[in-house]
């Protein structure tokens, strides 16, 4: 995705209201799952053959077991997303120029080189609103404290900056919680560059809401995706696959992550859960426990910022293994089932069959398509295709909105075909082993690192 050269004058607002008849959430939430439902069946019919042959070799029940991982869950849980965003209308907003001050928390480590740009794009804001800035510098060994100071008084920035000797990402955003004097706090993170109106929707969007929302997420694109094939693949995961999972998720109230790197808190939320949390995924363990005291999560797609994403295999590993693990010490501290909302129930209940669906990907999938190639089809064969379609046509819904969203940011969507074919086809053979690792790091307890 292509960041225009932001000007600092104000932007127009060019929010396009539809009027469209009303359907209730629980509605769209059990026409998703009738959809589903449907899909699920059909998926077993075809695949009778595919589960006879196979059934010889290793048995049925096993043979159901590896390809309810391989076609029928998938296929069911990508109905669900597809049906869910058809029915998906942001509500409209209240108001689009609020003016309540707000903290931006960057905690920092070793962000000498890109601190100063992301300052820039804060001052470049049209929020009418004051906006204070905290950068923790979380021991840094570079001059990442000097930096920020001198480009936030260069600036003109409300700008304060404090040092957390303790190690941890949520050591640096918890010594910043206690200078936030704001009803709105927004975290973040240093090489991240936020669109023009940012702040402004991100602020919006919470004082649309009903009071029981506590957080919103705001859409993270990626800004490197020039670097190299891996960052186009990423490119498409953030543009497409990232955020349909986070408009499926807020259209049912439960938005499963904030993300530390770009969102938006109630501060008095933040100080009644105890701040962020001693884990590798603060951010998803702190989302898990505002759903679980019934407070809700909502996603602002025109909130637009852009993010620099690994460039390496070692470093990509690094975060992914890294997520992985925060889904499962949530999971370990919030079990779906004890989730006060239902949809949240189901939400989070989908996290919990996420290892099971890795491993079969991992162990059986890639395998069983190296067999494919030797005209072996007893894993992957003609019917596993069937989850192709589903996939296309939850790409086609969203990225048909995602351009509409660029329309109203004037931001234009780069041509990269190479990158959403091998987007499609292959990302998830990365993805999947990165995270069994992941799983296993957390159940060996080895060392957490923050980057």
């Amino acid at each position: 995705m292509e960041m225009p050269n932001v000007p600092l004058g104000q932007w127009p607002i060019k929010t396009i209201i539809k009027k469209r008849r009303y359907i209730e959430v629980t509605k769209k939430f059990w026409i998703g799952h009738g959809a589903a439902l449907l899909w699920l069946l059909f998926s077993i019919i075809v695949s009778v053959p595919w589960l006879n042959d196979l059934g010889a070799l290793i048995g049925k029940p096993l043979a159901f077991i590896l390809i309810a991982g391989i076609g029928y869950i998938p296929g069911y849980i990508n109905m669900f997303i597809a049906v869910s965003l058809l029915f998906d209308r942001q509500p409209q907003f209240k108001t689009t120029n609020p003016t309540d001050p707000v903290t931006i928390i960057i905690a920092c480590r070793n962000e000498e080189k890109s601190i100063g740009h992301t300052l820039r794009y804060i001052k470049g804001q049209d929020y009418q609103g004051l906006i204070r800035v905290i950068v923790v510098d979380n021991a840094s060994i570079d001059k990442t404290a000097e930096t920020a100071q001198k480009a936030g008084e260069d600036l003109g920035i409300d700008i304060q900056v404090l040092f957390e000797e303790k190690p941890g990402k949520y050591n640096a955003l918890n010594k910043a919680l206690e200078h936030v004097n704001t009803e709105y706090a927004v975290t973040l993170d240093a090489d991240t560059l936020l669109h023009k109106s940012a702040i402004r929707y991100l602020v919006s969007r919470i004082k649309s809401a009903p009071r029981e929302v506590c957080a919103v997420a705001g859409a993270v694109l990626v800004r490197n995706s020039r670097e190299n094939l891996l960052t186009r693949l990423q490119e498409w995961d953030y543009f497409l696959g990232i955020a349909s999972i986070k408009r499926m998720q807020g259209l049912y109230q439960g938005t499963l992550v904030a993300q530390g790197a770009y969102s938006l808190y109630r501060a008095e939320a933040l100080r009644e859960a105890g701040g962020w949390p001693d884990a590798i995924g603060e951010d998803i363990v702190l989302t898990w426990k505002f759903l679980n005291s019934e407070k809700k999560v909502f996603f602002e797609p025109l909130a637009v910022a852009f993010t620099e994403v690994p460039v390496t295999l070692k470093h990509l590993l690094r975060q992914r293994s890294r997520w992985a693990r925060g889904m499962i010490e949530a999971l370990k501290l919030f079990k779906p089932w004890q989730q006060p909302v239902k949809y949240v129930k189901y939400l989070t209940g989908i996290n919990l069959i996420m290892p099971y669906l890795d491993l079969v990907y991992t162990f059986c999938w890639m395998p069983g398509l190296i067999l494919a190639f030797f005209g072996k089809y007893w894993i992957v064969g003609p019917a596993t295709l069937f989850v192709v379609p589903l996939a296309l046509l939850q790409n086609y819904i969203l990225y048909s909105y995602q351009r509409n969203v660029f329309r109203k940011l004037d931001l234009r969507i780069r041509r990269n075909r190479l990158g959403f074919v091998l987007y499609v086809l292959l990302y998830q053979m990365l993805m999947s082993p990165m995270s069994v690792i992941g799983y296993c790091q957390e159940i060996l307890m080895l060392r957490r690192k923050w980057k």
